[in-house]
């Protein structure tokens, strides 16, 4: 508005409002740039609990094995109970259960047996 009138210099010539606009709009860039620093270096929101090694062939069998006695033995007055954990325990095969579980830890394991037993003991 101001630029063309008694401007003998031909200099465009700022007003208060441009100039804190200005300002303003260069904060908020800034604040973006910092924003998006944070968040490109932002650490990813994963949590390995305990870092428990991940089981092998050999484990899982051993495992399977103790925890279908286990069962056994706090049922032993349930027949039915025994011939269905036998069952399970002589139809187990490691290599599809690894499968459908993959990288499991003693934790997963424990979770996943009893979800696969629950029905067995009733």
């Amino acid at each position: 508005m101001f630029n063309s009138v008694n401007n003998p210099f031909g200099q465009r010539i700022e007003s208060a409002i441009s100039t804190g606009q200005d300002k303003q709009h260069h904060q908020q860039e800034q604040q973006k740039d910092e924003e998006k620093r944070y968040l490109e270096n932002d650490d990813k929101d994963e949590v390995q609990i305990g870092g428990l090694p991940i089981l092998t062939e050999e484990e899982i069998i051993a495992m399977t094995q103790n925890y279908i006695a286990k069962l056994k033995s706090e049922n032993e007055g349930n027949d039915k109970v025994c011939q269905n954990l036998d069952r399970f325990l002589t139809k187990f095969d490691v290599k599809k259960f690894m499968k459908q579980n993959p990288n499991m830890t003693s934790a997963d394991f424990h979770m996943v047996m009893f979800n696969e037993t629950s029905g067995l003991l009733r």
